[in-house]
């Protein structure tokens, strides 16, 4: 078993700050937090809104410092060579990423020559990243401003596997979609994460999408993880009363008693 990434009673906290009118010295958002993620495998997080799982995800990929804790990485030796993160982020606003106006086909290209600092390489890795994402070719020399919201975020996509990275974050990827939009997104990801040998943490509230996609899943609360384990396991024998919730929630199976539950 190769650990990628090992995280281990990892905090977060923020001082000085006022929250509905009251200030407080320090706001905790993480909490003790502990796992694994194996070498090419996808890991669900799962939780309420504003539970730390997105602020979780920024300190992996580096964009924000841990207060305390223990982070280690994996990787190959490649990247101490390179600019470019062995991890990435594909955010829920994932128009963002990519320049309004410039071409697709330049964005990417660049992104080839950063990683690679190779030009005779650039068009056969272009065209292999397209071709794995169905991003048609008459899409290719359009701006960012000129792309939907569905092509805006499969050119994000392009974007990020254009410097291979060895572990992909994907914050609230299928929110806003419907069925259809969100089973092809599944599959491409899942393509994705088996050509391109990319582990993958997804951050979902949508746990049946979680179900046909990750190996494990994390439930957290309040941030805090309240339960992990494989994701057969937590769909078939939950034990944490909000596991369970949230099983009901997506089943539309609460009882008013449910909805009256202290899960701490």
């Amino acid at each position: 078993m190769n650990i990628l990434l090992k995280v281990q009673s990892l905090n977060y906290s923020v001082e000085n700050v006022e929250i509905f009118g009251r200030h407080q010295d320090e706001k905790i958002i993480l909490s003790n937090i502990s796992f694994n993620l194996e070498q090419g495998k996808i890991l669900g997080i799962a939780g309420e809104s504003g539970g730390g799982k997105t602020t979780l995800a920024k300190i992996i990929a580096g964009v924000i410092p841990k207060t305390s804790g223990y982070l280690s990485f994996n990787f190959s030796n490649e990247w101490d060579k390179v600019k470019s993160s062995p991890v990435q982020i594909l955010f829920q606003n994932s128009g963002e990423i990519i320049n309004p106006y410039r071409t697709i086909n330049e964005v990417i290209e660049e992104a080839i020559f950063i990683r690679f600092k190779d030009k005779n390489i650039i068009n056969k890795e272009k065209e292999n990243i397209f071709n794995s994402l169905n991003f048609s070719q008459s899409l290719w020399n359009r701006k960012g401003y000129e792309l939907s919201g569905g092509e805006q975020q499969r050119a994000a996509l392009a974007r990020i596997l254009a410097v291979k990275p060895e572990l992909l974050i994907l914050d609230e990827p299928f929110s806003a979609q419907d069925t259809e939009s969100q089973l092809n997104l599944l599959n491409l990801f899942k393509s994705i994460n088996e050509k391109f040998n990319i582990s993958m943490i997804c951050i979902a509230h949508n746990l049946k999408i979680l179900k046909k996609l990750c190996d494990n899943i994390i439930i957290m609360y309040r941030g805090k993880i309240v339960e992990e384990g494989l994701t057969e396991e937590i769909f078939s024998s939950p034990k944490h009363p909000y596991t369970k919730y949230l099983l009901k929630a997506e089943n539309y199976d609460l009882s008013y008693e449910d909805l009256k539950m202290d899960f701490n």
